[in-house]
């Protein structure tokens, strides 16, 4: 029998080649990043027209803003990632593969992570741009907060993007099942940033970075154990 080390091996080569996939045909399309973060500036720039009413309410819509724009670039993200592997039966050969199951939601989402830290390097900066929002002493910390959030967000998505793999209305079924599911996180998200941006130190923060980071937990031990059974149905 393999040993549990070239079980591992074995693993992370599976998961690296089924990212290196997705970012591959992305490099060559641009057809996610492009989408995404079109989308997600355009949110920012027209709710700093809509809601922006000067300095003082500037980290409030600031940090819903930033959060808002990351959700619907995740649904756009995920709708088109998926799409790729319905087409000419795509999905079929990648769950009849010799892929472990694991693997392959790994690979998913690490692929979906990297395309909405793409997305949020380029957010984070412009809502700084058109709310006047320092970077320079906020910057570390909203690092941080990106870091503890995003995980959880790739990895519910990526989970649940399957499930509507192949229903017909899938994004709207992955908005109404997706969305009450991040709240959780987003609200956390939303409320650390905002008392963030507001001058609160990173250590009072940290109820939420924990929050979040249980929900990063939770969603990859959910997404590693029930890939496979869904995939399968």
């Amino acid at each position: 029998m393999p040993s549990s080390e070239h079980r591992a091996r074995a693993w992370l080569q599976q998961t690296a080649v089924v990212f290196n996939k997705d970012v591959l045909i992305e490099t060559r399309t641009g057809e996610v990043l492009t989408t995404s973060v079109f989308f997600a500036v355009l949110v920012v720039i027209l709710s700093s027209l809509s809601y922006y009413l000067g300095p003082e309410t500037r980290y409030q819509v600031a940090a819903g803003v930033i959060w808002l724009a990351v959700a619907f670039a995740t649904i756009l993200s995920l709708s088109r990632s998926w799409q790729r592997e319905r087409e000419e039966s795509a999905f079929d050969a990648l769950i009849t593969s010799p892929l472990m199951p694991s693997a392959l939601f790994a690979g998913k989402a690490c692929s979906l992570l990297a395309f909405l830290a793409v997305v949020e390097a380029v957010v984070i900066p412009a809502t700084a741009l058109f709310f006047n929002v320092n970077l320079l002493t906020s910057g570390a910390g909203l690092l941080l907060l990106a870091l503890a959030a995003t995980p959880g967000i790739a990895f519910s998505a990526t989970l649940f993007g399957l499930m509507t793999v192949r229903t017909r209305a899938r994004d709207l079924v992955l908005a109404i099942v997706l969305f009450p599911l991040l709240c959780p996180t987003l609200l956390a998200a939303v409320v650390a940033t905002r008392e963030l941006l507001s001058g609160m130190p990173l250590g009072e923060l940290s109820d939420y970075l924990v929050l979040m980071l249980v929900f990063d937990v939770v969603f990859l031990a959910g997404g590693l154990a029930l890939f496979g059974t869904l995939a399968e149905e």
